[in-house]
C-alpha cells in the first residue's frame, strides 16, 4: 500500500513537470436573439436564432513554451446553434477553426490548417463598426461569403508589431487533382496601429477552378482598404473595397463598395453604431445597393451583453442583396436583431 502511494506521488511529480509549461484554455461565445425579416420571397419571418452579433462557438486553444522565446500553439474552434443545440456545419467538428504551429515575440508566428483570411480580418477587426455582426453587418455586401471568410489548408504567417505596423500573408493549397493552381488561395495585409488610429489594407486572390468535376470560372480579386480612427466622443469608420473576377453570392465579377461608420459611448456601459454602405456594380445590369443600420450594445458585465440593432437595404435594377447577421444571410431586405451574448 506505501509503495502505491510513493508511486503515485512521483507519477503525479512528473506529470506535473512534463506541462508546467504548457497552458490550455477552454473558451466560447453563447448568442441567441430573436430575429425578425421583412420584404423575401417567403414574406415575414420571426424566430429565435443563433450568433446574431457573434457566432455561437466552443473551442480549445493552447500554447507550450519551447524555450528561447518560441511557443507551439494550437486551436480548435466549433460552430454551434445555440437555439437547437446543433453543430453549426452537420458532420464538422472543428469547422470554424483548426490550425496548429509556432509563434515568437520576435520573429512572428507561422501556422498550418483552416484559419481566417487576412481579408476577412480587416474588415471585421478595422473596417465595420458592427465588427461583421448583428443586422448591419458589413458582410451583407462585402465580398465575404465561404472561402472568402476562412480557408483549409492554409499556411499563415503573421508579423510581429514593430512600431505599429504589422503584416499577414495567407496561402491556402486547392488540392485539386491534376491542377496545383485550381481552388488555390492567396492573401495578405498590412496595417499600423497606433494610439486612436488604425489602418489596414488586404488583398485576396482565388483560383475558383475545379477539376472534379471539371469547371472553370477564373480568378476572383478583392482588395480591401480600412481606417477607424477614435476620437473618444466618437469612434469614426471608412473603408473602401474594390472586386473583379467570380466571387460571392450573389455572383459578382466587377464592383466596389464604400463604408462610413460610427461607434460612440453610450455612458459607461453603452455603444451605439451606425453605419452606410454603398455597393456599385460596375456591370451592364447596374445592380447596386445601399444599407443603413443602428444597433445598440449594452454591457451587463464583462462576459455578458445585450444588443438590439435594425437594417434595410435598398436593392436596384434587379439586385437580390439580403440583411443578414453574423451567422445568416437572411431572407429579406430589413431586419430587426435583440438579443443577449456570453463570452466564456
Amino acid at each position: 500500500m506505501k509503495k502505491s502511494i510513493i508511486s503515485i506521488a512521483i507519477l503525479g511529480a512528473m506529470s506535473n513537470v512534463a506541462f508546467a509549461q504548457s497552458n490550455v484554455t477552454i473558451y466560447g461565445i453563447v448568442d441567441a436573439g430573436i430575429v425578425s425579416e421583412r420584404g423575401g420571397k417567403a414574406g415575414s419571418v420571426t424566430k429565435v436564432t443563433s450568433g446574431v452579433g457573434s457566432a455561437s462557438r466552443l473551442g480549445f486553444k493552447g500554447t507550450e513554451d519551447l524555450g528561447g522565446g518560441l511557443n507551439a500553439v494550437f486551436v480548435l474552434e466549433s460552430g454551434i446553434k445555440a437555439d437547437t443545440g446543433e453543430s453549426d456545419v452537420a458532420g464538422s467538428i472543428a469547422n470554424r477553426q483548426s490550425y496548429v504551429g509556432l509563434k515568437s515575440a520576435t520573429a512572428g508566428s507561422l501556422t498550418l490548417g483552416r484559419q481566417y483570411t487576412p481579408y476577412y480580418n480587416t474588415l471585421s477587426q478595422v473596417a465595420d463598426p458592427f465588427a461583421a455582426g448583428l443586422a448591419g453587418s458589413a458582410k451583407n455586401l462585402f465580398p465575404v461569403a465561404g472561402n472568402n471568410t476562412r480557408t483549409s489548408n492554409a499556411v499563415v504567417y503573421a508579423t510581429p508589431s514593430l512600431n505599429g505596423f504589422s503584416g499577414e500573408a495567407s496561402y491556402a493549397l486547392g488540392e485539386q487533382s491534376g491542377d496545383n493552381s485550381a481552388s488555390r488561395q492567396m492573401g495578405l495585409s498590412v496595417g499600423y496601429a497606433n494610439g486612436p488610429l488604425t489602418a489596414r489594407a488586404a488583398y485576396n486572390s482565388r483560383n475558383n477552378d475545379t477539376t472534379v468535376p471539371a469547371v472553370n470560372t477564373g480568378m476572383g480579386h478583392n482588395t480591401l482598404l480600412a481606417v477607424n480612427y477614435d476620437f473618444k466622443v466618437a469612434k469614426a469608420f471608412f473603408a473602401y473595397g474594390r472586386d473583379k473576377g467570380q466571387f460571392g453570392s450573389p455572383k459578382q465579377i466587377d464592383s466596389n463598395e464604400i463604408l462610413v461608420g460610427a461607434t460612440a459611448p453610450v455612458g459607461a456601459a453603452g455603444t451605439l453604431m451606425a453605419s452606410f454602405i454603398r455597393k456599385n456594380d460596375k456591370l451592364v445590369s447596374n445592380q447596386d445597393a445601399d444599407q443603413w443600420a443602428v444597433g445598440y450594445s449594452h454591457a451587463l458585465s464583462k462576459r455578458t451583453s445585450t444588443y438590439v440593432a435594425y437594417a434595410k437595404i435598398k436593392n436596384k435594377n434587379g439586385a437580390t442583396y439580403t440583411v443578414g447577421n453574423n451567422s445568416e444571410v437572411g431572407t429579406g431586405d430589413k431586419a430587426f436583431n435583440v438579443g443577449v451574448k456570453h463570452s466564456f
